[in-house]
């Protein structure tokens, strides 16, 4: 024997109840202390108390919630485990609450309970001794053959864990220096084990019967490590990990399985994958960073995020379109013809792309222009850039850069991010399938720019001919080649536009419509999509060249036709109401239930001649007239004329002159107005008038001043 003696216990403990696990000898347990009768023992002893003594509590497992605050003391578990009450946590949300860190000392037998309330005290018999010298030879001569036994399969359990990892390192120390009655208990609260077992071995007294009920525990985790082992060997050892230190991890993947077959459909995508990059037709460099990356994807774990985050990589490497395009279509007579039914007007952009159809039948390996179409809005400068793709049998793409203020949308982002994504550009090229596409970076004039970044300064590189052919986008890191791109920029003002940026591309100015222009583009384009949109057809609506100028003069003021869209719109939609109201009387006259009279009185036509819309307001026409808009009707429809005065009415009155002055929708007419008065000879300016303009009325008072005698002004304050 040592000479050193066992910890004894006192003969009276403090109960602590808990209902989240059984704490057995040696081993070490986080518990929630919330109910009233623990919260107060832990208050009374443990934050108060200053001895050792005071430190050591009395566990009883405890079936039962104890959080339910019953006035009665339940029904104690005879057997507990003497523990010392290492750290104390507190907390008051959501609730009050401790968290203690406790260590089992030994095992004891509640005796009588001596107290319930405020908090239960019990007089205890010490069962067994935690004795705190190594290991002596009385254990194993006095249970021979079954402490070996014990000892031979934890050593086999813990031989098979990860000896590399500190934890089991440790373990296996502990198996030869700590004594072997101490063993069974520990094992017990390290391995995979119910609560119901661990309470069968906490009753378990006798240590040769704590013996016999611990090694089958054992037994059958090492059965588990072997099945776990044999299913995972085609897997690399960093897979290999501690399993079995608490708790032992769930054996959950069994062959033949949902996880087995989606393990089998993963590997099928990648070597789909690595075959699709080695018959791709990317340049080297791009090839050596994709063969590269699926080398790393294939030594990776499904669970680590940079699995998905290469899958994704490697993807779009492989749809990119590195080296496939499209065959332009270089017949200029059957262009032009397509230019001009899709568009009246514009003679400078269609002699532009015709020019390049040209230049591109002479030499194949042309470089894309890039072209910047600036006018004011409603001028047809976005589907332009849409006719002449069509005109080219090209792909387009349209890139919004309105508002955009990240130059990560244009040259995306770095993979180190989560989220990262590639920029608009070879997204845009993933969309289309080919290299050679037309690309319409619409509103490139109204770019932000922020802490993020300027997109307008990181467009320097796409727009540039003689940088664009080595393009690197921040996600792919790689360069790709832009040259056989057709970009195509809109704006609305060069004014907001950097002037490198502006340097880089061929400025092609889109004005507005002049009024014929606009007449014959109704004719042409507006009117036969409205008829179809509102499911018309021109032999139930027509609109006479006087009333669409009538529209354009009276009822709109812009450069384009979109406002010119919208009347013809509305005008559609009130003739929809009366062609759907006739088609309802018609279908009433095939009633048997409505009278003749009435029938013959809802289709009288009091004219045979085509009428205005105004002029049926009760009657429905007949199907085979149409429904003519005249002044009348637009009126109707429309509303009272928003620009009503003509300009020869303005110039009729004495003392009105005529300006102009520029806007970004093309351009206003202003009206000077002046009125002589008497007075002390001041000029007075009333309006919003710029510092020109202001200048301009004291010219023009200052030039009538020095003429007075000549034009005969004799006001003598002006002489």
């Amino acid at each position: 024997m040592s000479s050193l003696s066992p910890i004894q216990i006192p003969s009276r403990l403090p109960l602590l109840l808990t209902h989240e696990g059984v704490l057995l000898p040696g081993s070490t347990m986080r518990t929630s202390v919330d109910s009233a009768r623990n919260l107060q023992l832990v208050r009374s002893r443990l934050l108060k108390g200053t001895s050792l003594q005071s430190t050591i509590l009395g566990v009883i497992p405890n079936t039962p919630d104890p959080a339910s605050d019953a006035q009665d003391l339940p029904p104690l578990h005879r057997i507990g485990t003497a523990a010392l009450a290492v750290q104390v946590v507190g907390s008051n949300w959501p609730k009050p609450h401790y968290t203690l860190l406790i260590t089992g000392l030994c095992r004891f037998q509640i005796v009588q309970v001596i107290k319930e309330k405020p908090y239960p005290v019990a007089k205890v018999e010490q069962l067994d001794w935690l004795e705190e010298f190594p290991n002596t030879c009385k254990t194993r001569e006095e249970l021979g053959e079954l402490s070996e036994q014990f000892y031979k399969y934890a050593v086999q359990l813990v031989e098979m864990l990860d000896m590399s990892v500190p934890a089991v390192a440790k373990l296996r120390r502990l198996l030869d220096s700590l004594p072997r009655e101490a063993l069974p208990d520990i094992l017990t609260s390290i391995i995979r084990t119910s609560n119901k077992e661990k309470l069968q071995i906490l009753d378990a007294v006798s240590l040769e019967e704590r013996f016999k009920m611990t090694i089958p525990l054992l037994v059958r985790q090492i059965e588990g490590l072997k099945l776990l082992q044999k299913t995972r060997k085609h897997k690399q050892d960093d897979d290999k990990r501690v399993i079995a230190i608490r708790p032992i991890r769930r054996i959950t993947h069994i062959p033949g399985t949902l996880e087995d077959e989606d393990e089998d459909e993963d590997n099928d995508d990648i070597v789909m994958l690595e075959k699709k990059i080695r018959t791709s037709s990317m340049p080297d460099q791009a090839h050596k960073v994709c063969v590269k990356e699926i080398k790393r994807l294939k030594k990776m774990p499904q669970s680590m995020p940079e699995y998905a985050l290469t899958r994704n990589y490697l993807e779009l490497m492989v749809e990119l379109p590195w080296n496939k395009s499209t065959t332009d279509r270089l017949d200029i007579r059957a262009a032009r013809i397509l230019l001009d039914n899709d568009h009246y007007a514009m003679e400078k952009l269609k002699k532009r792309v015709l020019e390049y159809l040209a230049v591109r039948q002479l030499k194949n390996n042309l470089k894309g222009p890039i072209l910047c179409f600036v006018g004011p809005p409603g001028v047809g400068k976005t589907s332009v850039g849409r006719s002449v793709a069509k005109t080219l049998g090209r792909e387009f793409h349209r890139i919004a850069l309105g508002g955009v203020c990240d130059q990560s949308d244009i040259r995306g982002h770095r993979r180190t991010y989560v989220g990262s994504m590639p920029g608009r550009i070879i997204n845009g090229l993933k969309t289309v399938g080919v290299n050679n596409p037309v690309f319409l970076l619409d509103e490139v004039d109204k770019l932000g720019k922020s802490l993020q970044g300027d997109p307008a300064a990181a467009l320097l590189e796409v727009l540039d001919p003689e940088q664009n052919h080595n393009f690197t986008d921040h996600y792919l890191n790689v360069a790709f080649d832009l040259s056989q791109v057709l970009f195509i920029a809109t704006a609305n003002t060069t004014a907001t536009i950097p002037p490198a940026l502006l340097d880089r591309m061929e400025i092609i100015q889109v004005p507005g419509y002049t009024q014929e222009e606009k007449i014959e583009i109704a004719h042409r384009h507006l009117i036969p999509k409205q008829l179809e949109q509102h499911g018309l057809t021109p032999q139930q609506i027509q609109i006479p060249q006087v009333t669409t100028l009538d529209i354009i003069t009276r009822y709109t003021r812009e450069a384009g036709v979109r406002s010119l869209d919208r009347k013809l719109g509305a005008i559609c939609r009130a003739v929809a109401v009366k062609v759907a109201e006739g088609q309802h009387r018609e279908a009433r006259l095939d009633r048997p239930d409505v009278a003749e009279g009435e029938g013959y009185r809802e289709h009288i036509v009091e004219d045979t001649k085509p009428e205005s819309i105004s002029d049926t307001t009760d009657l429905a026409l007949p199907p085979e007239m149409p429904i003519l808009i005249d002044f009348h009707a637009l009126k109707d429809i429309l509303g009272p004329p928003m620009y009503e005065m003509e300009v020869s009415e303005r110039l009729s009155q004495p003392g009105v002159a005529i300006g102009l002055a520029w806007t970004p929708l093309g351009g206003e007419i202003m009206f000077v107005e002046a009125s002589r008065m008497d007075g002390e000879g001041q000029l007075t300016l009333t309006g919003q008038l710029g510092d020109v303009m202001k200048e301009s009325a004291h010219l023009a008072i200052s030039w009538l001043r020095s003429n007075a005698k000549k034009y005969h002004l004799t006001n003598g304050r002006w002489n």
